[in-house]
């Protein structure tokens, strides 16, 4: 594929899979026709996205007096922030330290994270802890003896002391409940469900000064100006990248990323994505979904074909997902239903520990259920699937892109986790970059908004036809491709 010339990365870096380099060569999916006949609003703050980054954004702004508006693809709080299963890492433990956070997550995601911000997310963790506890998200304890309770703490992948804390094996799910009823109660936010972004909005200077919505419900454009705009649209597992299934949420399909690359922000790392090693492999219904890492934390083993343990199950996901398929692709995985895989020993760990499907591991429990088997009795078959964007947007400390008033939080930015990610430390890095977002864009002035346009759009169509690439290809894509839809049409409908 014939790449537009362009200096928005580092030189030499590795490409995007081809169906991401597709939709970031793509034509826009709209033109000035659209934007004429748009309905007109403002807000002091745009927020583009209604997962976890989004809301904490959103109530950072908002915190800080602004007026904001939530725009959301789907719903308020569908997103893979509910997906997220395991836990939330934080130093707070007496053996644990800023230091052992920040050194893991820079050997988690081998050296090539930007210190700058992974210094950033360690040192906000003990910060967002309190501040989740403080709007009301509930933590699994433990007894201390002579002291009451205390947060669990839990070992993940990757990690050298337990840091994970966590609800369940929900937390995520736990989290977006809570952030779901602050944004949603809060009087200076506005949350548009069912509006997604099909175009930014910039002003002569290149600045982002808004965006272009649609809206499904009543098949219309918005035109919706703001001095701040933050992108919090998720990753692009429902790409499919390499035919793996996802765990994604049905709208990740990198639009952010898409939108920002048109207008000119740098991304990097876009060739490196994340493979969950504990996806359901059968049945095939559930093919993709996740089985938490907490269910390996607590003890279960991966097991081969010839009944053989063949990896520390609390290694790196990148090295535990390599261990599975190099399992598969050597003869020694277990077939079932015509899907290949390995077996995650939930009867051995159930054994040894009976009370854990009523206590810590309530989600395996209803998986199980859906599934249609008793996970103290039969293991799960599992293999990796395709789980997190590791790369996006460049970021500064404070969640700005490298286009003014742009801001990127959670998986649509890069840089946080280099080219792996460790269990935990996406939950903590939608909250952490999402307030500094949120109260970054705050501070901008908001006394002038600029009318801007999508002039951006006409430097873009005239660089496709300099590089010779085709016009009629069009994105953000909005649906994954097995769920056709057609902005044109549905608009003219």
């Amino acid at each position: 594929m014939r790449a537009i010339p362009a200096t928005r990365g580092p030189r030499g870096a590795p490409p995007p899979p081809p169906p991401l380099a597709a939709l970031l060569q793509s034509n826009a999916l709209l033109d000035d026709a659209a934007l004429a006949g748009a309905t007109p609003l403002r807000a002091d703050v745009l927020v583009l996205g209604g997962g976890g980054a989004g809301a904490a954004a959103a109530l950072a702004a908002a915190g800080a007096g602004r007026q904001v508006i939530l725009a959301t693809k789907l719903r308020m709080g569908d997103s893979n922030t509910v997906m997220a299963e395991g836990g939330i890492q934080a130093a707070i433990g007496p053996e644990d330290s800023l230091q052992h956070h920040f050194d893991d997550t820079l050997r988690g995601g081998h050296n090539s994270a930007d210190p700058h911000l992974v210094k950033q997310l360690v040192t906000d963790g003990p910060a967002v802890i309190r501040w989740l506890i403080g709007l009301g998200m509930h933590f699994d304890l433990e007894k201390e003896a002579g002291l009451g309770a205390r947060l669990l703490r839990k070992k993940a992948g990757g990690t050298t002391v337990p840091r994970i804390l966590s609800h369940r094996d929900v937390t995520g799910l736990e989290m977006m409940r809570v952030l779901r009823e602050a944004v949603e109660l809060h009087p200076r936010i506005t949350v548009m469900n069912r509006c997604p972004a099909v175009e930014l909005l910039s002003d002569d200077a290149g600045a982002c000064v808004g965006a272009v919505l649609y809206d499904l419900e009543h098949r219309r454009f918005l035109l919706l100006r703001s001095p701040a705009v933050i992108l919090a649209t998720g990753g692009s597992g429902r790409l499919h990248l390499g035919g793996f299934p996802t765990s994604n949420h049905y709208g990740a399909t990198a639009d952010g990323l898409v939108l920002a690359y048109r207008m000119g922000a740098r991304l990097r790392d876009l060739d490196s994505f994340q493979y969950h090693p504990t996806g359901v492999a059968w049945p095939a219904p559930l093919a993709g979904g996740l089985i938490s890492e907490a269910v390996r934390s607590a003890g279960a083993w991966l097991v081969n074909g010839h009944g053989q343990r063949f990896v520390d199950e609390l290694l790196a996901r990148d090295i535990v997902a390599a261990a599975i398929l190099r399992e598969i692709a050597e003869g020694r995985g277990v077939t079932r239903g015509g899907r290949v895989g390995v077996f995650l020993d939930t009867p051995g760990l159930l054994a040894r520990q009976p009370d854990l499907l009523e206590t810590r591991l309530t989600g395996l429990k209803h998986l199980a259920h859906k599934a249609g088997f008793d996970p103290r009795r039969e293991p799960f078959l599992v293999a990796p699937t395709l789980h997190y964007q590791n790369g996006g947007a460049v970021i500064d400390p404070q969640g700005e892109t490298t286009i003014p008033g742009l801001y990127a939080a959670g998986e649509v930015s890069g840089g946080v986790h280099g080219r792996n990610r460790l269990m935990g430390n996406a939950l903590l890095e939608i909250i952490s970059f999402g307030r500094r977002a949120g109260a970054h864009a705050a501070a901008r002035p908001v006394a002038a908004y600029s009318r801007g346009g999508i002039e951006h759009v006409h430097r873009w169509q005239r660089a496709l036809a300099a590089a010779g690439l085709p016009r009629a290809p069009r994105a953000p894509l909005l649906y994954p491709d097995y769920a056709p839809f057609s902005l044109r049409q549905h608009a003219a409908a």
